[in-house]
């Protein structure tokens, strides 16, 4: 009796240390009992290697364990504890078969146990709120399977589609052109670089840059006394020769002078004259005037600086007309010609303007296979200025008495041009699908070949959602609800 209490002490403090044993529901309760035995062989394993002895009686200074005896570790023999060992490691192993089998008789009990559990829950559960946090009303099921009797898209009880709103135009006649298409800069049609043609130091400026002139305006003046005191003398130099002259002109009457003294007078007047008319053209120089009315768009002096023969001082442009220089492939050479309408529409605000073919060069481009084109443009708003770029619309074709749609309401769909129209019967408007064929198209409009007679009405907002059949609501053009 001694002996096993020695045999269970340590036993009973291994099985204090484990775990309780966890809920049947929980999917480790098999692999729990391996455990359990495993350890429990481990432990008899320590409990028979350390031989256990009755609890000696004495004093207490005289005991040196309390179930252990030092002595019987000596006396025990290695064959008497490996039989023990074995004969304890098959009584486990039969006794942890036994204990499967059974618990696996049961694993069907925890199963049903849980389902009802889990209906319990349910029946106790709110029925404000769903599984998985989704608003419900009490009473309310969801078919088998999730499938929905309404269809995909409709919910249970649900009825026809609402009508698509939607706004409709009707397709009119009208003209439309086709067009070739270029980028250009507007150009003034005279520009110039006014030059110095006298030396010397600018006195007085009369235009700035953005002043409007006229030809022959005065722009700028270079100190001029120089030139002046050369005019002086040119004259005087004149009027003797001129005075000399006339003397021999009358000795010559008389007979009191020679041919040849007369005829070298009458050369060297001409030559004082000729000299004088040059000073005065110098003179003349020194007043810088434009050569032809136009705005001032840069000045390059100032005051007090000194200009040679050749210095830049201004640049002046003729703003009337302005020219568009456009280089056409050409292949359309064919389709054009002097006068040809062209419109213009400017990059920086939109600004529509309207001009005509002014030169078509004679020749082609060898490096690029181009032909230069000038258009002019007459008339234009007082906001337009040389150097902004412009989309050049050249009229290749103008189609009259052509069916005409918005440009949006024509469709891509399916690799079909199509449009949508609108039929009427008992259940009101509908959608119906046309297959069309298009011709040209430019900003506003398309030219509808086929598919659609004037006066119909098509659909021009909402038609992206429509398919054929649809119920509409008009909300814009003949038509609209009330």
């Amino acid at each position: 009796m001694a002996a096993h209490k020695g045999f269970c002490k340590p036993l009973n403090k291994i099985n204090a240390k484990m775990r309780p044993i966890p809920s049947r529901k929980a999917g480790n309760y098999h692999w729990y009992i391996l455990r359990r035995a495993l350890s429990l062989v481990e432990s008899v394993e320590y409990a028979n290697i350390l031989p256990f002895d009755p609890v000696p009686s004495g004093p207490p200074d005289t005991v040196q364990s309390p179930c252990i005896n030092p002595d019987a570790i000596q006396r025990r023999e290695p064959p008497t504890m490996t039989r023990t060992r074995l004969g304890l490691r098959l009584t486990l192993m039969i006794c942890l078969g036994i204990l499967v089998l059974a618990g696996c008789g049961e694993k069907d009990e925890p199963k049903a146990d849980d389902g009802a559990a889990h209906k319990t829950t349910a029946q106790q559960q709110p029925t404000g709120k769903k599984a998985g946090g989704q608003q419900g009303t009490p009473g309310s099921q969801q078919p088998a399977g999730g499938h929905n009797p309404g269809g995909p898209g409709k919910h249970p009880g649900a009825g026809e589609q609402p009508a698509v709103p939607v706004a409709v135009q009707t397709a009119t006649t009208g003209s439309i052109s086709s067009y070739y298409r270029a980028t250009a800069t507007l150009e003034p049609q005279k520009q110039a670089q006014i030059l110095a043609r006298a030396t010397g130091v600018v006195g007085t400026l009369h235009a700035e840059e953005g002043d409007q002139v006229q030809s022959g305006a005065v722009l700028l003046v270079i100190e001029n006394a120089e030139y002046r005191f050369k005019v002086d003398q040119a004259e005087a130099n004149t009027a003797n020769l001129r005075s000399r002259f006339h003397r021999l002109e009358q000795m010559r009457a008389e007979e009191l002078a020679t041919m040849e003294e007369f005829e070298a007078a009458r050369s060297d007047l001409a030559s004082a004259e000729a000299e004088e008319g040059l000073a005065r053209l110098n003179l003349s120089y020194t007043s810088v005037v434009a050569p032809f009315g136009g705005a001032v768009t840069e000045r390059l002096v100032d005051p007090g600086q000194n200009v040679n023969i050749g210095d830049p001082l201004f640049v002046m442009a003729d703003f009337t007309p302005l020219l568009a220089r456009v280089h056409v492939p050409s292949r359309e050479f064919n389709q054009l010609q002097r006068d040809q309408a062209v419109e213009l529409v400017l990059d920086s605000d939109g600004t529509r303007l309207a001009g005509h073919i002014k030169l078509i060069s004679p020749i082609i481009d060898p490096n690029s296979g181009t032909i230069k084109i000038t258009v002019e443009v007459a008339e234009y708003p007082a906001g337009t200025r040389p150097g902004d770029f412009a989309q050049v619309q050249i009229v290749t074709e103008r189609r009259e008495g052509a069916v005409l749609v918005p440009r949006g309401a024509v469709l891509t769909d399916k690799g079909e041009q199509v449009v949508y129209t609108v039929i009427r019967d008992d259940d009101g408007p509908a959608a119906e699908r046309r297959v069309v064929t298009v011709g040209f198209t430019n900003d506003e409009h398309t030219q509808v070949l086929s598919g659609l007679a004037a006066d119909e009405p098509v659909v021009t907002k909402g038609q992206r959602s429509l398919k054929h059949g649809m119920k509409l609501k008009i909300l814009e053009g003949p038509g609209v609800a009330r």
